[in-house]
């Protein structure tokens, strides 16, 4: 310590001086170290679902995902499914002082002109008669193939009113009339689509497969054409919910024509398999808008990762079980609120190959693109679809999305 003593001078002047060249002082030890979480910080679903949209929709939508997306994030856009069994007579002439219009009627109108200007058409076509000379069969088949009349096959029954583009008044809430029924029921105006595809006859035994929460047979009781409507949902709780639609918006006598069930819908072929005339499959699926708006029952939740990787395996079984119980000429319309092409498109393939060839089924697609030019100026439609038609949403018309295809079984 003596001889260390006599060197206190000269270690001080080092110190002052600083490190040699080449050397760094020797980082302080803390104390404590850092604490580190168990768990990573939970990731919003809503987060999780964006992404996992971006990297998919950016694919599939290409130029047109930016606007989608923007559109997914705002505030969604409603229609007035008037109640036909409501009291009220006045709710016609407030919504339209309102500068609301019911987009069906404009296109059943739409629908007779195209079907009368195509008739004119065809008749300006038709060559003139040679005397002497018989057309053929096969002359006027190619004729009628070449020029398709126009599919007028629009529900004047049901009437929805909605705001023109860009306008993005609320509607009031729902009120009831001397009865106690309510006068209309908001909903998402592109969900009309698939019920409108349906093409309810007089008389038609229609199955709803997947029904809660009961917007969808709120607008297939609308018709007024139901022989009888089958109403089914596994949910037991969101059956609730379609029995408290159902009670709010349909008299009683009505109401009796109606049977709430709530079968798995994927055994429906073994309970009444070919009974009816009109089945509707609007499946479970990721549901984009809530998806990307709600952190509640989100299906982007870490906990329902399986639920959604399986979820087109559940969509086709619930479409076979859909095209089982139509009866040989039925119908059938599938439809989702997704944009993916897996729950959608491919999901119809398959359904139709697998029902050629395990069931011997034949099943064919129908053309459904005379909706695009109906329903034009209310909805935005994906022009690429491969089979059926795509409501996108758009920032002027932010409706959707929803998918329909419609099937018949030959």
């Amino acid at each position: 310590m003596a001889a260390l003593g006599g060197c206190g001078p000269v270690v001080a002047a080092l110190l002052r001086r600083g490190p040699a060249p080449g050397l760094r002082p020797v980082p302080r030890r803390y104390l404590y170290k850092k604490k580190w979480a168990a768990t990573a910080p939970r990731i919003p679903c809503t987060r999780l679902a964006l992404h996992h949209f971006d990297v998919n929709y950016s694919l599939q939508l290409k130029d047109l995902w930016p606007s989608v997306r923007a559109s997914l994030l705002c505030e969604q856009k409603y229609g007035a499914l008037l109640n036909n069994f409501s009291a009220d007579d006045y709710v016609t002439q407030e919504l339209e002082l309102m500068n609301a219009t019911d987009f069906v009627s404009e296109g059943s109108r739409k629908a007779q002109q195209g079907a009368a200007a195509e008739e004119v058409r065809r008749e300006e076509s038709r060559p003139q008669e040679v005397p002497g000379k018989v057309r053929t069969v096969m002359q006027t088949e190619t004729q009628a193939e070449m020029s398709p009349p126009l599919r007028a096959s629009i529900s004047s029954n049901i009437k929805c009113y909605t705001y023109p583009r860009g306008d993005i008044t609320r509607f009031r809430p729902a009120r009831q009339d001397s009865l106690g029924i309510l006068d209309y029921y908001l909903m998402d105006a592109a969900s009309l689509l698939p019920v409108l595809a349906l093409n309810v006859q007089r008389g038609d035994l229609v199955l709803d497969l997947c029904a809660a929460p009961g917007g969808k047979t709120l607008a297939l009781l609308q018709t007024g054409l139901c022989g009888h409507l089958a109403a089914n949902d596994v949910s037991i709780s969101r059956t609730k919910r379609l029995y408290s639609i159902l009670n709010s918006y349909i008299p009683k006598n009505i109401r009796e024509t109606v049977s709430v069930t709530s079968y798995d819908g994927r055994d429906w072929k073994q309970l009444e398999g070919g009974t009816f005339h009109k089945v509707l499959v609007d499946v479970p699926c990721t549901t984009d808008r809530h998806a990307v708006m709600e952190e509640e029952n989100n299906i982007f939740h870490k906990r329902r990762t399986k639920e959604r990787q399986m979820l087109p395996m559940l969509q086709l079984q619930l479409l076979m079980a859909g095209i089982l119980a139509t009866k040989p000429g039925g119908k059938v319309v599938y439809s989702t609120c997704s944009l993916s092409s897996l729950q959608n498109e491919c999901v119809v393939e398959r359904a139709v190959d697998i029902a050629e060839t395990q069931f011997n089924i034949s099943v064919h697609v129908e053309d459904l693109s005379h909706f695009r030019m109906l329903f034009q100026d209310t909805f935005s439609f994906f022009s690429d679809c491969r089979l059926g038609e795509l409501v996108l949403p758009h920032l002027t018309a932010n409706f959707g999305p929803m998918y329909f295809c419609k099937l018949h079984r030959v």
